[in-house]
């Protein structure tokens, strides 16, 4: 199936989001599709597939001029799309969640429940997925969750696979094995626009790319014919000199012990530590237990036995509250539905967890509260004509500042970080990565659990690496090599 978007243009309200966009897919083709945060990227993907409407512009699907009335219409006729902010309805089972809307009835209108499992564990085996189909959706891994928004997609038999950062939460293994997946699906003439903001992944799987900046197209070209720094430069506007700005690494006193945390089943006698100043990177396979540890010491979950240190004092954490009022802020990973309120203004989710700091006397001052939050605003370059804005409304990568932006209000003495970067783009990347060196510079001690193995490696001082709920190793910054972290990743020695 042949796409060709001409001139593309669309405003929600004052807010010119495509100004004048072109792109173009071929038959069979992995098309990169890249730009910073708040580019258009995804809404010109709305645009495509029905979502939006667009207020200029012609759209042609195989020479004739085509346009959707809604993203099921889109499916209807072979594309599909596959969002970054994953569709699941949480309290329904994996397996009628591959089949919602689409259920296969008998013609007395009975669920065919035994063909049904029969084609999603086809999905699943070809994904190398095990997940249980009686299992609530909700309770799965937000890694889990996009595998099966993956094998959703691949059961409707598309023409046109739209993928918006597919890989965010995705182990090495099942990277590898989506893009066995791609390459088997080019073959059959599928097309694939791939929205990524990792590179690496961009120059390995994709054919051609397109770079957007501030609504418009830059520039398309081959992959062949263009290289990192050239994509980096026509995305940002500028260039960047270094990936992961430098650390100078000062750690100071110890501020946070965790003593023999367990939890059946999950992790068992976690120990380690994070000095004042310090960056420590977890890295793990999907599973391993990594989160799990994490939403434990915050108290989001609650843990057997095992006890936590702050400041050399045994502390108490049952609720998250308690964790706030003890300086610890935890950044998670899934922004959606525990890092915002999406239907909150910018500026009440950056001041939720220190509002009682803006109201000494229970009154608030709104002005020190909006002086506070346009500061944040302006220091993490949130994309936003005002902070009375729903937060809902900015782009993936902008609400992952605003949830940052919310946690440095507190002045965290400890700030644990889950996948701090997924789905923001390389300009924001950095920025993100320069903040978190300040906040160590402030003697901020900073946990950071990530699955992108550069990222670990460029930004931590020290790794702890987990294994089926075990820190199965500790490597320093200087003797750390992905091939090291791997093999402890994976139980060996």
């Amino acid at each position: 199936m042949r796409v060709s978007m001409q001139n593309i243009h669309k405003a929600f309200g004052s807010n010119q989001v495509l100004t004048g966009v072109n792109f173009e897919l071929l038959d069979g083709e992995v098309h990169a599709l890249m730009g910073e945060n708040g580019a258009g990227k995804s809404t010109m993907m709305n645009v495509l597939t029905g979502l939006h409407s667009r207020d200029e512009g012609i759209i042609m699907i195989d020479g004739k001029e085509t346009y959707f009335k809604n993203p099921k219409e889109a499916e209807q006729n072979g594309i599909t799309f596959i969002h970054q902010e994953l569709n699941i309805w949480p309290d329904m089972t994996v397996l009628e969640n591959l089949f919602i809307g689409k259920e296969l009835k008998s013609p007395l209108g009975l669920l065919r429940t035994k063909e049904m499992k029969a084609l999603a564990k086809k999905q699943f085996d070809r994904l190398m997925v095990t997940i249980p189909l009686d299992k609530e959706a909700g309770s799965c891994s937000v890694g889990e969750q996009q595998m099966i928004e993956i094998a959703k997609a691949l059961m409707t038999d598309a023409k046109v696979i739209i993928m918006d950062e597919p890989t965010a939460a995705l182990t090495e293994r099942e990277i590898s094995k989506l893009f066995e997946i791609i390459s088997s699906l080019k073959k059959e003439g599928v097309s694939i626009v791939y929205i990524s903001h990792r590179m690496e992944e961009i120059f390995a799987i994709c054919d051609r790319i397109t770079v957007m900046r501030d609504g418009k197209t830059v520039d398309t070209k081959a992959i062949c014919d263009t290289n990192f720094d050239e994509v980096v430069k026509k995305m940002v506007g500028r260039e960047l000199t270094d990936r992961f700005p430098k650390r100078d690494s000062k750690p100071g006193e110890m501020v946070l012990e965790v003593k023999g945390l367990t939890k059946g089943g999950v992790f068992q006698d976690v120990n380690f530590s994070v000095r004042s100043g310090e960056l420590v990177g977890f890295s793990g396979l999907m599973g391993a237990g990594r989160t799990e540890i994490m939403r434990a010491i915050f108290g989001l979950d609650p843990f057997d036995s095992g006890e936590i240190w702050l400041n050399g004092e045994k502390i108490v954490i049952k609720k998250p509250d308690q964790a706030v009022k003890a300086g610890i802020g935890f950044i998670t990973e899934d922004r959606k539905d525990e890092g915002l309120i999406l239907d909150f203004s910018i500026k009440d989710n950056i001041v939720l967890p220190s509002l009682s700091s803006f109201a000494p006397k229970g009154i608030i001052n709104q002005t020190s509260e909006t002086d506070f939050v346009n500061m944040l605003i302006k220091r993490l370059t949130v994309k936003t004509e005002s902070g009375d804005l729903a937060v809902g409304n900015l782009s993936g990568g902008n609400q992952q500042k605003v949830v940052i932006a919310k946690w440095i209000g507190i002045s965290p003495k400890v700030l644990i970080l889950d996948e701090p970067t997924r789905g923001v783009d390389v300009g924001a990347k950095r920025e993100i990565y320069q903040l978190m060196n300040e906040l160590t510079d402030r003697g901020v001690a900073i946990i950071m659990v990530s699955s992108e193995l550069p990222e670990v490696l460029g930004m931590s001082d020290r790794i702890l690496v987990v294994h089926e709920g075990k820190i199965t190793g500790e490597l320093k910054n200087d003797e750390a090599t992905q091939e090291k972290i791997m093999t402890l990743a994976t139980g060996g020695q």
